[in-house]
């Protein structure tokens, strides 16, 4: 579970109204209000804490395929 950063709520991963990512964070907000608080204040609500850090993905190179 999750807290939302503007109102306190806890809520479930796929119960969230809408996930936000700020600053290499994942916040998971209960409802379009929170949402549009979040939204216009973000460094107001945004503590690492209460959210989950984005996993940073490693691109692996394409190899070109060549017909033989």
């Amino acid at each position: 579970m999750f807290k939302d950063p503007v109102c306190g709520k806890r809520i479930h991963r796929g119960k969230a109204h809408i996930v936000i990512e700020h600053r290499g964070v994942n916040y998971f907000l209960c409802c379009p209000l929170c949402q549009a608080q979040f939204e216009r204040a973000p460094e107001t609500y945004a503590r690492p804490e209460l959210g989950q850090r984005v996993k940073k993905t490693v691109r692996q190179p394409q190899r070109e395929h060549r017909p033989i």
